[in-house]
Parts: structure tokens; C-alpha cells; sequence
């Protein structure tokens, strides 16, 4: 029982197909490795990058005026937003979405 698994081509012709069937195979096999390789890179690098995007972030305190409540929050792109009610005033503070620093506030007030 002598089976051969790629017998003898019996032309040169025949021959010649199956190394060109052999080289075409080599070729699709590194390019699907070389696109599986790059595509666990991207998905590493995008998982473990270290780009403050942790859980934990910076704690910081911000005062308010006494008296002062916080009637709503929001976020604008990357401004984080705090509506205020200070002394029947309302107050706007914006601050940066990732190091929490004031970037402006808007008040309004009544004509007299």
C-alpha cells in the first residue's frame, strides 16, 4: 500500500503548472499572513496605547460660589459644560474634557 500524495507529473507541461500552482500559493498564503499580522498590530496598538484614555482620570476640586448649585451638565465636542444657579443668576462654565481646565464663563444676568 504505497500511496504518494503528489505523484510525478508526467509532462514537462504538467510540471511546469504545478510550480506555477506552487508559487501562486506561496504568494496568497504571505499575503494573508502579512494582512493578519497587520491587522493584530492595529488592534494592539489601539488597545494598549497610552493615550490618557485610562478609567482613572485627574481629581481635581472646583469651587463654587457659596450658594451656588449645579443645575445641569453637558458635553460640546471636547468642552464639558456645568450650568450653575448662583443666587437666582444663572452661570455657564466651560471647561477642557481632558485636563478639566476652566476654558470660560458665561453669565446672565437681568436688565435693570
Amino acid at each position: 500500500m504505497n500511496s504518494t500524495v503528489a505523484p510525478e507529473p508526467s509532462s514537462p507541461e504538467q510540471a511546469q503548472l504545478m510550480a506555477r500552482l506552487r508559487r501562486m500559493m506561496m504568494i496568497a498564503g504571505v499575503t494573508t499572513s502579512v494582512a493578519i499580522a497587520v491587522l493584530l498590530v492595529a488592534i494592539g496598538y489601539r488597545l494598549f496605547r497610552g493615550d490618557g484614555s485610562t478609567a482613572s482620570g485627574p481629581d481635581l476640586t472646583a469651587m463654587l460660589p457659596k450658594g451656588a448649585r449645579i443645575v445641569a451638565t453637558g458635553t460640546a465636542g471636547d468642552r464639558l459644560a456645568v450650568t450653575l444657579d448662583v443666587g437666582g443668576a444663572t452661570e455657564i462654565r466651560t471647561f477642557d474634557a481632558k485636563t478639566l481646565k476652566p476654558t470660560g464663563r458665561l453669565r446672565f444676568a437681568v436688565e435693570p
